[in-house]
């Protein structure tokens, strides 16, 4: 049997508020014993892999650039692509079920091609009125929904 491999999306640029959340949204993910998987920059991307990693979780990044020293701290497992934004669809490829955090376009070509791809994805703090996508009111509802999800696929 393979991981639960739980992506967190959002952007390189994020709110305190947002910060914080993925961070707690990072940790369930590692308490739960997924793996976490991002973009492996900044901002929601850091802070859920500051979770997870603190949590004593796994982190990957899957990164736009070619070099691994562009990953955040808390990535574990670097993996650099040289693909730019286009690295957004081995994200969703590589991830079970998606968690969308704040965000900007970077995020809602995430969350379409998750949603074309027919992966789940929860939304918190993040793009409204999305069709497909189930929303939360906290980090906390956010990851155990992703959870209940991978449940039932």
């Amino acid at each position: 049997m393979t991981a639960v491999k739980i992506g967190i999306i959002g952007a390189g640029d994020c709110s305190s508020k947002g910060y914080e959340g993925a961070v707690e949204i990072g940790r369930r993910v590692a308490e739960r014993g997924a793996i976490l998987v991002c973009g492996g920059l900044g901002g929601v991307m850091e802070a859920g892999a500051k979770g997870a990693a603190e949590a004593g979780g796994v982190t990957v990044g899957i990164l736009p650039g070619i070099s691994a020293e562009e990953a955040n701290t808390f990535i574990r497992i670097p993996l650099p692509t040289g693909m730019g934004p286009a690295r957004n669809v081995l994200i969703v490829r590589a991830s079970d079920v998606l968690i969308a955090v704040e965000g900007g376009y970077g995020t809602l070509s995430e969350i379409a091609l998750a949603l074309k791809m027919d992966k789940p994805v929860i939304g918190w703090n993040t793009w409204e009125g999305l069709p497909g996508v189930q929303y939360e009111s906290s980090p906390m509802e956010a990851a155990e929904a992703a959870f209940r999800l991978l449940g039932k696929r």
